[in-house]
C-alpha cells in the first residue's frame, strides 16, 4: 500500500465508532492495542503501533509518518496534537499531551552528522499546550517531567546538525522557554520562563534561567512543589 493509500485508509478508519476502529487497527494494520483503549475522531497513521491499558486518545489529533508508536498505560492524549515523523515516539505510562503540541521529525532530513530521530518521554511528564518539540534528533524527558505553560520550544536541529536534547527527572520547564540542539537539564530543577538553555547546564536541584541560562540558586522549599507534586493526581506513586 503506498503510502498515500494508507493515509486515506487511516482518516476513513479515524470517523469509526471506537469498537470498530479498534477491530480495524489490531486485524488489518497489526496495532496492538490493549484493554479499555479509547480513540476519537484522530488519525494514527505509524507503521508499528502499540497502546497500553486504559489509554484515551481524544479528538482532532494527528501521528502522520511515525515508525513505531508506543503509548504506555493510563496515557491520556487530548486535542489538535500533532506527531509527525521519526523513527519512535515513546510516551511513558501516566503521561499526558493535552493539546495544539506539535511533535515533530524532518522526514528524509540531509544533515551532515547521523541523525538519531526518536521522542522518549518518560512515565508520569505532562506536555500541556501549544509547546514544540523537534526530535530530528533524540528528545528524552525522564520521568514526571513537566513542559508547562505555553510556546515552549526544543529544537535538535539547525541547518546543517543535530544534536540530542535531555532533559532529567521531575524538571518542570517554564512558559516559553527554548531548548537549543545538544542542551541537557538536571534532574529536579526548574527552568524560569523566557529561559534559552544551551549545552549542558550542571547541578541537580537548581533554578536554571536567563539568555543563555545558567544556575540562579538552589531551590527553596516552594520551588520544590514544583518537582515533588505528583504531575497527575490519579497517578500511582511509584511509576
Amino acid at each position: 500500500m503506498s503510502r498515500r493509500a494508507r493515509l486515506v485508509t487511516h482518516v476513513l478508519v479515524a470517523v469509526l465508532p471506537n469498537a470498530a476502529k479498534l477491530a480495524v487497527y489490531r486485524r488489518i494494520f497489526g496495532f496492538r492495542i490493549g484493554s479499555r483503549v479509547r480513540i476519537g475522531l484522530s488519525v494514527i497513521a505509524a507503521r508499528e503501533c502499540e497502546i497500553g491499558d486504559d489509554t484515551v486518545i481524544g479528538h482532532g489529533n494527528a501521528v502522520i509518518d511515525v515508525g513505531r508508536l508506543e503509548l504506555g498505560d493510563h496515557v491520556r492524549i487530548g486535542s489538535l496534537n500533532l506527531v509527525r515523523g521519526g523513527d519512535v515516539v515513546r510516551i511513558g505510562r501516566w503521561s499526558e499531551l493535552l493539546r495544539r503540541n506539535e511533535l515533530n521529525s524532518i522526514v528524509d532530513p540531509d544533515p551532515v552528522n547521523p541523525t538519531d530521530p526518536r521522542l522518549l518521554i518518560g512515565p508520569g511528564c505532562v506536555i500541556t499546550d501549544g509547546h514544540r518539540l523537534d526530535f530530528t534528533d533524540r528528545i528524552e524527558l525522564g520521568e514526571r517531567v513537566i513542559v508547562g505553560g505555553r510556546n515552549s520550544s526544543l529544537w535538535t536541529h539547525n541547518r546543517q546538525r543535530t544534536a540530542p536534547i535531555r532533559v532529567g527527572a521531575r524538571t518542570y520547564i517554564g512558559s516559553e522557554s527554548r531548548l537549543a540542539p545538544g542542551s541537557s537539564v538536571p534532574a529536579r530543577s526548574i527552568v524560569a520562563l523566557g529561559s534559552v538553555v544551551v549545552g549542558e547546564v550542571a547541578g541537580e536541584e537548581s533554578l536554571i534561567g536567563g539568555v543563555p541560562a545558567t544556575v540562579l540558586r538552589p531551590l527553596d522549599e516552594h520551588d520544590r512543589d514544583l518537582v515533588d507534586r505528583p504531575t497527575r493526581r490519579d497517578a500511582p506513586e511509584s511509576l
